[in-house]
């Protein structure tokens, strides 16, 4: 155990003198980093607006600044506003009305609202779901779209939703991409779930309406759709593109986009065999930009719209490399301007030439700090699967790996669980940060990722504990087989799906891993059920309530994939972390593991954040938890050689 202290104390030294001489990236840095964001285009196409924004570990408050670049590159300058540079879209295009958006109260909820004579009551009282979302409890307030005159600024705002009790933007995450003026400015579009109670618990049926100024009537436009229908936006010709998923109840269904022409809709990517993050319109509006998810990656494509309903053509890809282009922005001329990353790199601003993929940086907010860091070299390895396939996994070595001698190795389980495993760069589970701290990281594209086709993203729908655990151990094995790779210092780590998938392999790894960490991992399928908000996703991937006995898919998934069941096979340290107001996977789910955990005597930890939903957001909770994350894998993992006296 003195060595094991002493060892602590060393490298705890290491990483004071890798942060004073900026060789490796450290926790306090990670968290300081600048996030960049555009903000939009200049009016005369010449230059880009964004913002950064940092957080102070000393005041745990953010800061942002705003400014302005060339398209480019070079001539920075920094602004106090962003004035008449960027047209605010929420002015409609004749200048005479405003969006805004305003909390409605509807419906009385709270002990105060139904009794006036208990102002001190602290109770909240329901007859229907859906009572709270991801980490906000329900009290009876709407937001809703108003239009404001800026004719008559004393005229009375207008509720395009008056008493409805629906969200636009939509809760938890909508913005102002929920919300457009039509070309004319005649009309407005927004974007909600026009349901209540247990039927919007189980449906995913947004739907994109029309408002009309003149008749103050409401037209749904995707009535016909039982899915999403998201993001709309018009061309410059004012053509009408969204977002499309065809199931209900399926957040993670094929995304294609969809054009309006003579009052048919037409799938552009219907017969393209990948999903849609996002699009804008060309210049012209003859074609649709958008990036989605390719082998490991995420890139800029492009698609030509018809001018009628039965010609089509295909995606076409602009941007190669091992790096995500995670956003676009807008075109310029030959170019677009977008947001790249890859794990190596927080998010800046590019410009990217359509027809040749050449790339330049506009936005430097990171470059002084990365210039003294040393950074990880990246491999992706091709692993052959237990069916036989060919998986693509990211594996990331410490800087300055030396092949020669043996390093401490970590399986990455993705959450989602469909969610991309691509070139991404966490402020919390960063791969730079982990190999900084000395370890290997094998993170693969399983089953249930997007990038390689609709039926491998699909196959972890009601196969849970199936074909995607075997690809992870597939993935650690084959990495493992390597001599850099001591195969007795093994962990596993994940969040959200990959928390759950952390508490599953934890009960099969055959003593593969010497310690496991489960953030906000779902451990109890049934009490999972009884608690977490958005029903569709639980009811969608295991295949219904765990009381439909006549239903064979949910039967199975809840007795062969639930990690409560097996839970008396667990022998191997485990640190479980959780948040308070995670309502998306409950704080009981947390609880029981750990509890679970203590009670058989296996070593464990619990970090519990009661403040935090799904994500850790404030500065000094995020260095709490990256200190204990890296002090458990010391502990059990990398050190454990020393501690046993080998």
């Amino acid at each position: 155990m003195k060595k094991l202290l002493i060892l602590s104390l060393c490298s705890i030294c290491m990483v004071t003198l890798g942060t004073s001489q900026s060789r490796v990236m450290t926790p306090e840095q990670l968290i300081e980093l600048n996030r960049v964001s555009a903000v939009g285009l200049s009016n005369d196409g010449s230059r880009v607006i964004y913002k950064t924004s940092t957080y102070d570990l000393k005041t745990n408050e953010r800061s942002s600044k705003l400014f302005s670049v060339s398209v480019n590159g070079g001539d920075l300058q920094s602004l106090e506003e962003i004035g008449d540079q960027v047209t605010d879209k929420k002015v409609s295009p004749d200048g005479k009305w405003k969006l805004i958006t305003k909390e409605v109260k509807l419906q009385s909820v709270s002990g105060t609202d139904h009794y006036s004579d208990v102002p001190h009551s602290n109770v909240l009282i329901y007859d229907q779901l859906n009572y709270r979302h991801w980490d906000t409890w329900e009290d009876g307030a709407y937001s809703h779209v108003f239009l404001k005159s800026i004719t008559d600024p004393q005229g009375s705002d207008i509720d395009l939703m008056e008493g409805e009790p629906f969200d636009c933007p939509q809760k938890p995450f909508g913005g102002e991409e929920d919300y457009i003026w039509s070309p004319d400015s005649k009309k407005v579009l927004y974007v909600t779930k026009k349901l209540t109670g247990v039927e919007y618990a189980v449906s995913t049926n947004s739907d994109i309406f029309e408002y009309n100024l003149e008749t103050r009537q409401t037209t749904n436009l995707t009535a016909d759709n039982k899915g999403y229908d998201t993001h709309p936006a018009f061309s410059s010709k004012g053509t009408l593109a969204w977002l499309r998923m065809k199931r209900d109840g399926y957040e993670s269904d094929k995304n294609d986009i969809i054009v309006r022409l003579s009052s048919e809709d037409v799938n552009l990517t219907e017969d393209w065999d990948g999903t849609v993050n996002g699009f804008v319109w060309s210049e012209d509006g003859s074609k649709i930009f958008f990036n989605a998810p390719v082998g490991g990656t995420v890139h800029a494509f492009q698609i030509d719209v018809p001018t009628d309903t039965k010609t089509k053509s295909k995606p076409q890809q602009i941007s190669e490399g091992q790096f995500d282009v995670n956003g676009i922005t807008g075109q310029i001329g030959d170019h677009l301007i977008v947001y790249r990353r890859d794990m190596n790199h927080a998010t800046e601003i590019y410009n990217l030439h359509i027809e040749t993929g050449e790339m330049k940086q506009l936005s430097t907010a990171n470059d002084d700090i990365y210039k003294d860091i040393k950074m990880s070299k990246i491999d992706k390895r091709i692993v052959k699967t237990t069916d036989g396939k060919d998986m693509v996994t990211w594996v990331i070595y410490p800087p300055d790996f030396d092949p020669t001698k043996e390093y401490p190795t970590l399986l990455y389980c993705q959450g989602g669980p469909q969610g991309a495993l691509s070139q991404f760069y966490s402020f919390r589970w960063n791969f730079q940060l982990m190999a900084a701290n000395g370890y290997i990281i094998v993170a693969p594209n399983r089953r249930g990722m997007p990038g390689y086709g609709v039926e491998w993203n699909e196959q972890i729908s009601k196969d849970y504990g199936g074909q995607n655990m075997d690809d992870y151990l597939s993935a650690i094995d084959d990495v493992a087989k390597e001599p850099y790779v001591d195969q007795d210092r093994l962990g596993c780590i994940g969040a959200s799906y990959g928390g759950y998938s952390v508490f599953y392999l934890a009960s099969r790894h055959e003593g593969r891993f010497k310690s496991f960490i489960s953030h906000d991992g779902i451990f109890n399928w049934r009490s999972m059920y009884g608690t977490t908000e958005e029903l569709f996703f639980v009811n969608w991937d295991l295949g219904g309530a765990y009381w439909d006995k006549a239903n064979a898919a949910a039967q199975k998934a809840y007795a062969e994939f639930n990690p409560v069941s097996f839970v008396d096979q667990w022998d191997t340290p485990i640190m479980i972390i959780q948040g308070g107001k995670d309502f998306r996977v409950p704080i009981g789910q947390g609880l029981e593991a750990f509890q679970a955990a203590q009670l058989q005597g296996i070593k464990s930890k619990l970090l519990l954040f009661p403040d935090e939903n799904h994500w850790v957001l404030l500065p000094q909770n995020s260095l709490v938890w990256q200190r204990e994350f890296y002090k458990w894998l010391d502990e059990t993992v990398k050190n454990m050689k020393i501690d046993a006296g080998q």
